[in-house]
């Protein structure tokens, strides 16, 4: 955001189109080290003090990776449902910059929230790796679920932006593998990575307003699906089979380069017989959940996604 800039809290905005490795790994390095600390709070909000937060490591396949746990502080020995959680960002990103959203799940639903810290896209690491974070966390805790005290029948998926393309893509897979989700919640998701994500209205209508939106897509293209990796297969929004998946809810602020890439996707699910709630906030610009401090309907939704969870996880269901 242009005001964190100018406040000193985050580094300048490379040219994306030129970008190498090295200033790309730098510039990462610096926006996270902005987005974790407490100074950016007053941007993306103080965390509910009624959620404990802690960093876990956990064995996947091949690899260790970090999460990060909520969990409501007050609590007793009954299993919780359990969210999993993929914060946005692609090349750039840390679970922290979700606490707020994610510590308000946690207290108010309640659940275990299990943000996954994914590998982020670069030159050797493609969007596979990252959904391969966010499907081998998923099967890793509802696998252990006793060591995690939550309820393996109670289990749901929400993303932002890449996050919420990892989500769709996590969602898809579990119809087939298991486990059996009851719903998913893609807030302002890139569901496209193939050469047509840009052929799309609202690309061109904010390409770079109110962000330098168009240049930053195009990198995300380049680094999730180089010459080897088959981009249609990772583009939930051209699957040929969108049936049999849980309840989704598609949360799409206008004013965002992304806004028809969810409100496509919605209809994609419909069509396929999917349960979707749509919902659109006026106004509101790419990543507003995580940024209440700025954003006035970060609240609304946060608060729209809640209930919306909470029925779907309520024990009554079947």
């Amino acid at each position: 955001m242009t005001d964190e800039i100018a406040a000193g809290l985050r580094p300048p905005e490379p040219d994306f189109s030129t970008i190498t490795t090295e200033e790309l790994i730098a510039y990462r390095e610096a926006e996270n080290r902005a987005r974790a600390s407490k100074a950016a709070r007053a941007f993306l909000g103080e965390p509910d003090d009624s959620a404990l937060i802690d960093w876990r490591m956990i064995a996947l396949p091949g690899r260790d990776l970090p999460v990060r746990v909520y969990r409501p502080a007050v609590g007793g020995d009954v299993a919780l449902p359990l969210v999993v959680h993929v914060h946005g960002g692609c090349f750039v990103g840390t679970a922290v910059q979700c606490d707020w959203p994610n510590s308000i799940l946690a207290a108010r639903l309640p659940a275990v929230v299990v943000s996954v810290e994914h590998r982020l896209a670069a030159p050797g690491i493609a969007l596979p790796d990252a959904a391969g974070d966010g499907w081998d966390t998923l099967v890793h805790v509802v696998r252990h679920a006793g060591e995690w005290g939550v309820d393996p029948e109670r289990v749901a998926v929400v993303g932002e932006s890449y996050g919420g393309l990892i989500s769709a893509l996590t969602a898809v897979r579990s119809r087939e593998a298991g486990p059996r989700l009851r719903a998913q919640v893609l807030v302002n998701p890139a569901v496209d990575v193939t050469e047509s994500m840009y052929d799309y209205p609202s690309i061109a209508e904010y390409a770079y307003r109110p962000t330098r939106a168009l240049p930053q897509l195009q990198l995300v293209q380049r680094l999730s699906a180089p010459p080897g990796v088959d981009a249609r297969e990772w583009s939930p929004v051209r699957f040929d089979d969108l049936s049999g998946l849980p309840p989704a809810l598609v949360v799409v602020p206008t004013r965002d380069a992304l806004a028809d890439h969810g409100r496509r996707y919605a209809q994609r699910l419909r069509e396929a017989g999917t349960e979707v709630r749509l919902s659109e906030y006026p106004g509101a610009r790419h990543g507003f959940l995580t940024l209440p401090g700025v954003e006035p309907q970060a609240a609304a939704a946060q608060a729209e996604i809640s209930e919306f969870l909470r029925e779907a996880l309520a024990s009554t269901s079947i």
